[in-house]
């Protein structure tokens, strides 16, 4: 059986929560050295940072909405400090219990963008689901604001973009791919093309498994206890956030999908694998097929891992349905 060739922490606890799910289901923009240090207007204020002169500039940030300072990537394309030119961005999020630095540390995002016209921003997620959590214990983990509400403006405040519908694209790996999802629909107008790398897409099926996934992996992680979705469930939250209730919001917009084919739900490491996120993905696909909105789906061998040569082709994608830099 193909695996995940990475072993660490992240691995141990989705095969640990997952066992817990089964049980509980059976514009004017300045160059980023101007960033304002001091408070921007967006909430954020910059308290560490490494602008090196290179493609990946490094930021963390305070704000109210999270209990710690979280960290961002944001990788410029070549020749961005001399071309003067504006860029699309993609906003890429990682998946449960990761970081902002994993595309760049394990991925090669920096080998896999270059000579693209792109800027990728790679923030901070931690396991919280890409939410603002209905009960916590651990203070602010309003992950959905800080991303939303408080990086998108910011990016688009300090580096040459075209902030816009046509200019950005977001995508992601596993909990970053659902996040991916979940942005997409709710904040209809923000994203022209969305990608899903082995990200849950239906919440409700099979007993609701995904839900009770993000709740134990958010309690133990990230919330002291607390859960994303509460206990019992907020039923609106789940609504307002499965992509399986919002499929008119992906109509006009490139949708792209990945999952492997493991009919497993557990591998002998402890890993994840693709069964539930690919059963989900079928149907997700079935029910955009029934609206009549086109979309790019593959299914390929193996089990739940970031498949680079998936990720390059989903670029090229991006790209094609972009604003070009100019």
């Amino acid at each position: 059986m193909e695996k995940n060739p990475r072993f660490n922490r992240r691995r141990l606890l989705t095969g640990a929560t997952a066992m817990a799910a089964l049980g509980v289901a059976a514009g004017g923009v300045a160059i980023p050295g101007a960033a304002h240090a001091a408070g921007d207007g967006h909430g954020l204020r910059i308290v560490d940072r490494n602008e090196n002169g290179g493609r990946l500039q490094y930021y963390r940030f305070a704000t109210n909405e999270i209990g710690w300072d979280p960290g961002v990537n944001v990788l410029l394309p070549d020749g961005y400090h001399t071309s003067g030119k504006r860029y699309p961005v993609l906003y890429l999020f990682h998946g449960g219990a990761g970081d902002f630095r994993d595309f760049h540390l394990h991925h090669d995002i920096v080998g896999l963008t270059a000579g693209r016209d792109i800027i990728v921003v790679m923030p901070d997620g931690a396991t919280g689901w890409h939410c603002n959590p209905v009960t916590n214990n651990n203070g602010p983990r309003n992950w959905e604001t800080f991303h939303m509400s408080q990086l998108l403006p910011w990016i688009d405040a300090n580096f040459r973009t075209f902030p816009e519908f046509n200019g950005r694209a977001t995508a992601g790996f596993s909990m970053g791919g659902f996040g991916a999802m979940k942005y997409t629909a709710k904040y209809y107008g923000h994203f022209c093309s969305v990608s899903s790398h082995s990200g849950p897409t239906s919440l409700r099926r099979d007993f609701g498994a995904v839900v009770h996934w993000a709740n134990a992996t958010s309690g133990v992680v990230e919330l002291a206890g607390g859960t994303v979705y509460g206990v019992p469930w907020n039923e609106a939250r789940v609504s307002a956030d499965n992509p399986m209730e919002r499929i008119e919001s992906y109509r006009g917009k490139r949708v792209f999908m990945a999952v492997g084919s493991s009919t497993d739900w557990i591998d002998w490491t402890g890993t994840i694998t693709e069964w539930q996120v690919r059963e989900g993905h079928r149907e997700f696909g079935a029910a955009l097929h029934h609206a009549g909105i086109p979309f790019e789906s593959h299914e390929v061998p193996g089990t739940h891992f970031f498949r680079r040569d998936l990720f390059v082709q989903d670029l090229n994608g991006m790209l094609g349905r972009l604003r070009r830099a100019g």
